[in-house]
This record gives structure tokens, sequence and C-alpha cells, in this order.
């Protein structure tokens, strides 16, 4: 494609793609007659014209250094054709138009310590928000989380060999990041903010703290004869969203801030609408540098989906079938009151709102 006809940068947002777009991809593009999946981490295209390109998938972290980067464009520019994709899940791919190709590069990647897999019916990389080394207001270190059970989850990642396609994802506040996944690790705060007064009038907005509070439980107030803020811990739901525009609220808190498990979550598709996680876990221990606890229910969840699941069944039509008190006791975890929604702080209910209304 010629310089003239590429789309003029703007100030926000990525640049065109084409240009980094592998030849065979710009030659075919939109003209795919079908695709197939020789092995895991490794996907075919073919197209119309004859044309053939392979992509070869491998794991890597979210937040890379640049000595990894050298490494892995290097690989590239010797074993590929020099073209490379970030995946949304942090995994790279390389493209090849020859089948011959495939298996060296497989072995470099391995070779350098990356693990080729994340296709198909795989566990895939599990997506993460900043944690402690990006985030301003971190609970807990969403990559370190997801360090620790990838280490333990890595065979599934390696092998298709579950039902369907397993999303995972954390992070690590309540309100800001995190995505829809099959399962998703999130920090729990157990305790309301802990306010230091005396910089709430140089730092904070109060007005704007006020409006944040989903459930207004956020008022203004005078203390010590300054300017301040108070919570009305009754209705307080813990959420943190008062820490970011108010760094005075502290609601992080090495003691009562916990991590919970979310199940259940999928995106609408031919077959349904979408559907919304559903809590199964909480108040667990939020226990650097390896999580032991949160990973282990993971595994067991992980576990019974693969053993009783039908082909293609993902997590939340796995759980929709049996029933909910079947998966409590499949990934022997207890039942309590606090699972069950009955709050009716959030005005009438959540469900009045627009935003989440189908």
């Amino acid at each position: 494609m010629a310089a003239k006809d590429m789309r003029e940068p703007i100030e926000s947002g990525c640049p065109d793609p084409w240009q980094y777009l592998h030849p065979t991809m710009r030659k075919n593009f939109g003209q795919w007659k079908y695709h197939d999946h020789p092995r895991p981490g490794v996907l075919r295209h073919v197209a119309f014209s004859g044309d053939t390109i392979w992509t070869v998938k491998a794991g890597t972290q979210r937040i890379l250094d640049v000595f990894t980067l050298r490494k892995l464009c290097d690989i590239g520019d010797q074993y590929a054709d020099g073209y490379v994709h970030f995946t949304l899940r942090s995994n790279i791919e390389f493209m090849v138009n020859d089948e011959s190709r495939v298996e060296p590069l497989i072995g470099a990647l391995e070779s350098a310590g990356f693990i080729v897999g994340g296709t198909q019916n795989s566990v895939a990389m599990i997506s993460h928000t900043q944690g402690w080394l990006h985030c301003d207001i971190p609970g807990t270190d969403a990559s370190g989380v997801v360090k620790s059970m990838m280490d333990e989850l890595i065979d599934e990642f390696r092998n298709a060999t579950m039902p369907n396609r397993v999303h995972i994802t954390t992070s690590c506040c309540q309100i800001n990041c995190g995505g829809q996944g099959d399962i998703a690790i999130n920090i729990q705060h157990t305790k309301p903010p802990k306010i230091n007064h005396d910089l709430v009038a140089n730092v904070c907005e109060r007005p704007s703290v006020v409006a944040r509070c989903p459930v207004a439980a956020i008022r203004p107030a005078i203390v010590n004869g300054k300017p301040s803020l108070e919570v009305d811990e009754r209705k307080c739901i813990c959420c943190g969203a008062c820490f970011p525009p108010c760094p005075p609220m502290q609601i992080n808190d090495a003691e009562h801030s916990k991590l919970a498990i979310w199940v259940g979550g999928n995106h609408s598709n031919a077959r349904g609408k979408p559907t919304f996680q559903k809590l199964v876990a909480a108040g667990i221990p939020n226990n650097p540098p390896r999580w032991p606890e949160a990973t282990a229910i993971v595994k067991r969840i992980l576990k019974a989906y693969k053993a009783g699941a039908r082909d293609w069944e993902r997590v939340n039509e796995w759980i929709e079938r049996i029933g909910w008190p079947r998966f409590f006791e499949e990934v022997e975890l207890p039942f309590t009151k606090y699972h069950i929604d009955t709050w009716r702080g959030a005005r009438s209910s959540f469900n009045a709102s627009s935003h989440i209304r189908f």
C-alpha cells in the first residue's frame, strides 16, 4: 500500500494496522476459505486463492521488558517473516506462509522459555490489570496473581483438552479494571475507608467524591474545624470508588482486603444473551507472592468443569445445566447466605439501570 493511501495519524488510538499485516494477509484480506487447528498453539488459514498462512501463538507476560521484546523480535526475524501480533490477552503471534518454518519457530520459542499454546479449547492467558507496578489504587498485585496461577495452569494452556475455551480475568481493585470471563479473581474490600481528615480539604474535590459513591454513603462534614467527608457505614458497600479521587480515604488494607472468585460470565453469542458472573468464593486471603488459596480454588473449579462438562460447553452453560447446588458440591465450596443477592441499597435495584438490562 502506498503511503499516500494510508489513514492519517490521530492524536489518540491505534495507527493504521494495515501496514503491519503479513503480506499474505493483506493479499487475501476478507477472502479466507477456511481455517483449522493443526495442533495446540498453531492456526492455519487457507484463502480462496490457494495461499496458506500459519500462525504460531506463544504466551508472554503483559508487562514486557525491552530485553524480552528484543528476543521475541529476533526470533521473528530469524524464524518467521518478521511480522508479529500481540493479542488482547498479551500473547504474541508469529505468521509464516511456509509450513516447513512452523516447527523450527516453535522450537526456537520453547528453547527461549516461551510456551506455545493458548488456542482453541485451552485455558487462555489470564487477562489482568496493572497491579502494583502501574496502578495508583491497587488492593493487590493482579499481575502477580496471574504469574502464580499460570505457573500452576501451564499444562492447560499448552494443551487443548478443556471442554471449551476458558477465559480467566483478574483485577487489582473493585471498580476500574477487569473483564468478562468464565472465572474472575477480584479484590474484595471488607471494611469502609479510613479517612485522614487533615488531608481531605487540600487533596480532594469533595463534591466529586460525594457524587462518585454509588450508594450515597458519603457526605460533607466539618472535622476538627476543617472541611472533610464522612461515610455512613450502614450504606457503604466497601467498593473503593471514593479512593481514586480522594487518596486520604484509604481503603486498601493488608488484613481486610481479600480476594473473591466469580464464575459464569460470558458475552452474547448466536445461542444466547450475555450472562453475568456470580460470586462463588469470598474472603480468600490476599496472600502474596504466590496466592496459594485462590489458585487452589481456581484449580478445583477447572478440574470439575473438565470432568463434568460436555464438549464445547462453556463454564456458564455447564453450571446452568447441572444447577448451582450441584456446582458447589462438585467444586467443594460452601454455599452460604452471603451468596444470595438480597441487597437493597442501590436506590431500588442495580437492575433498574439501562446499562445492565437485557
